[in-house]
């Protein structure tokens, strides 16, 4: 008997690709994709797009939302007790596993363990441990095909944005920094791939620096991703 398991979903490669992990090894039925939007801008609280592409995204994977809102420049204690709340909602609904695409940032790891610990949800982590480099070549191999949304401008150049990853991005990557973005320097958005049910069609909207809410510092390069037929 297969075991239920919801996915922490970003709607980029690693999630996807371990979600891919997760339906070809037979062991696991997928219950829903949990992901946090936050709340006035509708948009995914870490990667910036849209809501409306997220949806098209699991409505090609086949597999429902389970949407988390947070407020803007939320605090750790209202991000918890959101949290909370939806980890109530997926234990009333008998799941008991929930699945992460993280790497090797064992400080991400202990987190989400301790968050969990105690609640009656186990994490699981597919890609844990692996190297970038294989996972990426294997994400290529797999026919998955994503964009960049947004770029650390402190780690890579800007212009890595509104790019799709490919052989050539690779090759122009810089060899110091994590060829799947784990320490911050790229994120993403699958459009595209062998659970995608048809591609999700978008275009390349405005551009805007933001800035890192610590430091104060223009930082963050963003594309606005836009569903196609969305007025530029």
């Amino acid at each position: 008997m297969r075991k239920r398991i919801v996915v922490s979903f970003s709607g980029g490669k690693d999630s996807i690709l371990a979600l891919h992990r997760l339906q070809t090894s037979g062991e696991w039925e997928i219950d829903s994709l949990v992901t946090t939007l936050t709340e006035d801008y509708d948009r995914t609280t870490m990667h910036g797009v849209r809501y409306e592409l997220l949806k098209q995204q699991a409505e090609s994977l086949g597999i429902p939302l389970r949407i988390v809102w947070i407020p803007r420049n939320c605090s750790n204690e209202v991000y918890q007790e959101r949290m909370q709340k939806a980890v109530n909602g997926i234990l009333a609904d008998g799941v008991h596993h929930m699945m992460f695409g993280d790497i090797f940032l064992e400080d991400v790891k202990v987190y989400r363990e301790k968050m969990l610990k105690g609640t009656g949800l186990t994490p699981i982590f597919p890609l844990w441990g692996e190297q970038s480099d294989a996972i990426i070549a294997e994400f290529l191999e797999k026919g998955f095909k994503t964009v960049v949304c947004c770029s650390d401008t402190d780690k890579i150049d800007a212009s890595f944005t509104g790019r799709v990853l490919d052989k050539q991005f690779i090759e122009e990557f810089p060899a110091e920094h994590d060829i799947c973005g784990e320490n911050g320097e790229f994120h993403t958005f699958v459009f595209d791939g062998p659970n995608f049910s048809i591609p999700v069609a978008y275009q390349l909207g405005e551009n805007r620096l933001a800035k890192d809410m610590l430091t104060n510092k223009d930082r963050f390069y963003y594309v606005d991703l836009l569903p196609v037929g969305v007025e530029k």
